[in-house]
C-alpha cells in the first residue's frame, strides 16, 4: 500500500483549489504564503506531477489536482463529522465525578443549588465512595480526592488547603473557659484516630495530655460528638463551615496547625470529557477561593 502524502500538504491543496489562491489558503490555514507553496511543492514532488497553473493572479489547479482536492475535501468532511459525533457524545453522556465522602457530605451541599445552576454542573453523575477512582474500568471521568496529592498518571490540581483547629459547643465553651492553648490541657478531648491532640499542642510547646475521652475514625462523628458537647474535637477545617455559620460549633481560639493534607481535583488528560472536566474544575476552584477569602476576613 503506497504511503499517504502528509495531511498538511493535502489540506494545502485542497485549499488552494477551492481560492485558487496560495494566499487566501494560507489565510485559512493560518500559515505564511511561503508554507502553502512548500506544501504543494513537496507535494508534487512525491506525486510526480504538476498540481497547479498560474493565470495572472490566480492558481488553477489541473484537472487531476481538481480531483484529488475533491476527494481530499470529502474526507476532510468525513472527519469532522467523526469529530462531532465525538463531541457530541461527551457533551450527551453523564460527566461521572467521584467525591470523597467528607468532602462529599459537608463542603458541597451548601454550594450544590449554585453548581446545578452553573453550565458547568450540568448533566453530572455523581459517586460518593472513599476508594480511589482509577478513570479506566470504572467509568469516572473526574474524582476530588482526599491527600498529599501525590498521584501518578494522573492530572491533579489543588483545591482546598486545611488547618486543623480545635472546635467545641458554645455550651461547652460555657462551661470550660478556654482563655489560652493552655486551657485545653484541662478540658474533655474528643479524638480522631488520624489526627491525634498532639499536633495541635506541640505547636504551642504544650506536651498533649494522656488520651482520655471517646476515639473516632470518622470526622463527621467525630464533630457530632464535640456539637454534643461531649468534648472538644481537633477539626479539619474544610468540614466545619457550615457548623461555625450556624452556631453549632465555635472555635475557641483563632489559632490552627496547617496540614499538609487537602483535597485535590484529579482526572486524566486523555478523557474526552476535558472540556467539561476543566469547566467543573474552574468552578470548584472559583468557589474554594471564595471560601477562602471569606474565612480569611
Amino acid at each position: 500500500m503506497a504511503r499517504l502524502p502528509p495531511f498538511f500538504a493535502l489540506r494545502a491543496l485542497e485549499a488552494a483549489a477551492r481560492h485558487r489562491s496560495y494566499s487566501r489558503a494560507a489565510q485559512e490555514l493560518a500559515v505564511t504564503h511561503g508554507a502553502v507553496s512548500q506544501q504543494i511543492r513537496r507535494l508534487e514532488a512525491e506525486l510526480g506531477a504538476r498540481l497547479f497553473e498560474r493565470r495572472g493572479n490566480a492558481m488553477i489547479p489541473t484537472p487531476d489536482a481538481q480531483k484529488l482536492a475533491a476527494e481530499v475535501a470529502r474526507g476532510i468532511g468525513v472527519l469532522k463529522n467523526a469529530v462531532d459525533d465525538f463531541h457530541a457524545a461527551a457533551l450527551r453522556d453523564p460527566l461521572v465525578v467521584s467525591l470523597e465522602s467528607q468532602f462529599a457530605n459537608r463542603w458541597l451541599p451548601p454550594r450544590l443549588q449554585r453548581m446545578l445552576a452553573d453550565p458547568a454542573g450540568a448533566n453530572l453523575e455523581i459517586r460518593v465512595e472513599d476508594r480511589a477512582a482509577n478513570f479506566v474500568t470504572d467509568g469516572v471521568d473526574m474524582a476530588v480526592r482526599y491527600g498529599a496529592g501525590r498521584w501518578t498518571g494522573v492530572e491533579t490540581v489543588h483545591l482546598i488547603s486545611e488547618t486543623l483547629v480545635p472546635v467545641c459547643s458554645p455550651e461547652f465553651l460555657a462551661r470550660h473557659p478556654l482563655k489560652a492553648p493552655a486551657d485545653l490541657l484541662n478540658a474533655p478531648l474528643v479524638h480522631h484516630g488520624h489526627r491525634p491532640w498532639n499536633l495541635w499542642f506541640n505547636t504551642f510547646g504544650l506536651e498533649a495530655p494522656r488520651q482520655q475521652g471517646m476515639l473516632f475514625e470518622d470526622s463527621a462523628m467525630l464533630l457530632e460528638a464535640a456539637a454534643q458537647g461531649i468534648g472538644a474535637a481537633l477539626a479539619r477545617s474544610g468540614l466545619i463551615e457550615q457548623d461555625l455559620k450556624s452556631g453549632r460549633l465555635v472555635r475557641p481560639f483563632a489559632e490552627g496547625v496547617a496540614s499538609e493534607l487537602g483535597f485535590w481535583i484529579v482526572w486524566r488528560a486523555d478523557s474526552r470529557k476535558l472540556r467539561r472536566i476543566e469547566a467543573l474544575r474552574d468552578w470548584l476552584m472559583a468557589e474554594a477561593a471564595t471560601a477562602a477569602r471569606t474565612e480569611s476576613a
